[in-house]
């Protein structure tokens, strides 16, 4: 079972949503159509912007509380620049 930490990107929101899943091609469809009480109902045109695997669900949950404490599209976007950050994400969160 893979266990994938995803980050999906909104240009109509100009916003970030980090989460986890083992089955990202439906879990995507369900930020596509969400219903209107979930944040990702805010916009239609969500795009992947990052995804990585993980070893298990406990360092997957733990990498992905880890960027969602860190409140900052900078982090986010640095996690595309430098790859070693997701490296050393999993080397911590083993």
């Amino acid at each position: 079972m893979n266990h994938i930490v995803y980050i999906l990107h909104s240009l109509k929101l100009n916003r970030y949503y980090i989460g986890y899943t083992t089955n990202f091609d439906l879990r995507l469809e369900f930020h596509k159509n969400s219903p209107s009480n979930k944040f990702t109902a805010n916009a239609n045109d969500w795009t992947l912007f990052l995804s990585f695997d993980c070893a298990n669900k406990t360092q997957a949950l733990s990498i992905e509380k880890h960027i969602k404490n860190m409140k900052s599209k900078t982090y986010i976007e640095n996690l595309i620049k430098y790859p070693d950050i997701i490296l050393k994400l999993k080397e911590k969160y083993k």
